[in-house]
């Protein structure tokens, strides 16, 4: 098994594991996908419809919480061992603007990843740059439990290349 060192990515793993994750029901629900990911970031993209608003025309709480909580989650994963999951703990997300856009743009960063428990951020921004909503999220580090692997087996995507490459 290969060093875990977060510059050996294997640029195949984060391809298959990005497909992976929008081939989730949830993710084709929310018409939401995750673009991009690296060390300590992630990039998310949402297509607003009417599904995502609530009763009152304006995009709903739940959208804003899903997709920072998504970005904010995600920019965690390549700073982890390969068997290493995450489960989200705390969830703090601001509403700044209202929505006005069809698509919105969600970027995670994680600030610390730890052993035990990262802590990373999202920004919520429309397509010209405003920013939206702004989330924090702590998150617990586990061994086995909601790993990468759950994701494969849930969604049946194809066997992943290894996270990491031998340098």
């Amino acid at each position: 098994m290969p060093e875990f060192k977060p510059d050996h990515l294997n640029p195949d793993h984060l391809n298959a594991v990005i497909r992976a994750i929008n081939s989730g029901p949830f993710f084709k629900h929310m018409s939401m996908q995750v673009m991009a990911l690296g060390i300590g970031s992630a990039t998310v993209s949402l297509a607003i419809g009417r599904e995502h608003m609530n009763p009152f025309g304006g995009l709903h709480g739940g959208v804003y919480a899903s997709a920072i909580d998504t970005a904010a989650y995600w920019s965690a994963y390549c700073e982890l061992p390969e068997e290493s999951g995450l489960v989200t703990i705390d969830l703090k997300v601001d509403f700044l603007a209202a929505v006005d856009d069809t698509r919105i743009i969600v970027v995670g960063q994680c600030i610390k990843a730890g052993k035990t428990l990262c802590l990373t951020e999202a920004r919520m921004c429309d397509s010209q740059g405003k920013v939206l909503a702004h989330g924090t999220s702590k998150l617990m580090v586990t061994r086995n439990k909601q790993a990468i692997s759950d994701v494969v087996a849930y969604t049946g995507s194809d066997r992943l290349p290894p996270k990491f490459l031998q340098k």
